[in-house]
């Protein structure tokens, strides 16, 4: 009997809690947190101006925001949402829920928010903490790529000038230092005003656009007559010798 108490006793123990966590009702209203500005890290660490917005049954009148049972907010029309500071309320941990009511007089609750409110300081701290070996790691890729790739352009047959060519996916450009037109690397990176690339003849690098055909053409076409030799000059003396000569059989 004692062992089939225990038995008792620790099923108990295990699968009570259970039904009673699948007995509680979900929440009725969708909560959540936006960032408008500001620190938004791990771990539910916040700093700067957010926004809390809720979202419930088309007769959903009224929303009060709530945080840590102090009220935050009201919103009475959708969307329903306000704004608040992290800075005009103590640093620490806060919870965030709202209440809802609707137009047949029903009350409804949200689900809640865990939330750590931090100094512009430590939030400013922590934001560099995560970024700077993110940003690392892509400057060094990209250094990498561009080191890979002038290896292989050095053992790459030079183009000769105004060579017709292939630029690729990513398109050609026209370097503004030298003028002559290159294919733009996949390993550039986007500038949004244009990829930062290298150009590959002088070796400069530039913030260059893809650029249309006509234009690509007519720089191989400007390199190819850069490329070709100058007229050789004529000697002037040699010159008037010769019409001096011609002169003398004009007199007879």
């Amino acid at each position: 009997m004692n062992r089939l108490s225990i038995l008792l006793f620790l099923v108990l123990i295990v699968f009570v809690p259970v039904a009673h966590a699948q007995t509680v009702a979900p929440p009725q209203l969708d909560f959540s947190l936006n960032r408008d500005w500001g620190y938004g890290g791990l771990g539910g660490q916040i700093q700067g101006h957010f926004s809390t917005r809720v979202r419930g049954p088309d007769n959903l009148e009224r929303v009060v925001f709530y945080l840590d049972d102090q009220i935050l907010g009201e919103a009475e029309q959708p969307p329903f949402k306000i704004r608040f500071v992290t800075d005009d309320y103590p640093l620490g941990e806060h919870t965030l829920y709202a209440v809802g009511y609707t137009s047949d007089g029903r009350t409804l609750t949200s689900n809640t928010l865990h939330r750590e409110f931090v100094s512009a300081q430590q939030g400013w701290q922590d934001a560099g903490r995560m970024v700077l070996p993110i940003l690392g790691i892509v400057f060094g890729v990209m250094l990498l790529a561009a080191v890979i790739a002038w290896l292989g352009e050095r053992r790459r047959a030079p183009i000769s000038p105004g060579a017709p060519r292939s630029y690729g996916i990513f398109g050609g450009a026209v370097c503004p230092k030298c003028g002559r037109p290159f294919s733009r690397h996949w390993w550039a990176p986007n500038m949004l005003v244009g990829k930062l690339d290298r150009c590959p003849y002088c070796g400069k690098w530039s913030i260059v656009r893809a650029a249309p055909p006509d234009v690509l053409r007519a720089a191989e076409r400007a390199e190819l007559e850069a490329a070709a030799p100058p007229p050789v000059p004529t000697d002037e003396t040699e010159q008037r010798k010769k019409d001096l000569d011609e002169s003398r059989y004009l007199d007879e």
